[in-house]
């Protein structure tokens, strides 16, 4: 395992990645579905966390995700489109790479969130979120559809997950919320394009 210090503007826009993350947790990625070869995201984010007795922390920015049947590369960008960071996910390791050439590597993308953000954090469900599938593990709660069936908002894994504004590849609004004690996580991510 390899690291260099992690300036606190990656921490924070690294809480956001730990979702994007999501279904790549385990050491192999494998393809959500046998149809789908290659899936691909272009959007803008927002974080907001809330704490007790202290000012709310915001951090927005834009993302580009890659998502392969056999890699994830995520690339996270400032307001004014420079990118930040980059993050590689393989079956045989994660590395965070900054702007500034420092790395981060681990075994795999669970790891890496909890060096990178210093706590465990559940990072499993977003990558079928994303494509408006379901997922059985861990169960769905308070699950809602629209008219057409598709899936508009449930609880998963300590989330609450709202999806809208539907395209073909599936929600390009998701906002995702989750209340441990007293802070309070919202995360917003609006799709633009693929």
């Amino acid at each position: 395992m390899k690291s260099t210090q992690v300036p606190a503007w990656v921490r924070a826009i690294f809480s956001l990645t730990l979702l994007v993350l999501a279904g790549c947790a385990t050491q192999q990625i494998t393809p959500v579905s046998s149809s789908t070869d290659s899936f691909e995201r272009v959007g803008r984010f927002a974080l907001r966390v809330e704490e007790p007795l202290t000012p709310a922390q915001a951090v927005q920015g834009g993302f580009t995700w890659r998502d392969a049947s056999s890699r994830l590369e995520l690339d996270l960008t400032n307001p004014f489109g420079n990118i930040l960071a980059r993050i590689e996910v393989t079956g045989k390791n994660a590395v965070l790479t900054q702007s500034n050439g420092g790395r981060l590597e681990a075994p795999t993308a669970e790891e890496l969130v909890k060096i990178a953000v210093g706590e465990a954090i559940p990072v499993k469900g977003l990558r079928t979120w994303l494509r408006s599938q379901t997922n059985a593990e861990p169960t769905m709660a308070r699950v809602s559809r629209d008219e057409q069936g598709r899936l508009t908002s449930f609880e998963q894994a300590g989330w609450r997950v709202d999806l809208s504004r539907f395209d073909a590849l599936g929600p390009r609004l998701l906002v995702l919320s989750r209340q441990d004690d007293a802070k309070k996580i919202v995360i917003r991510l609006v799709i633009d394009g693929t």
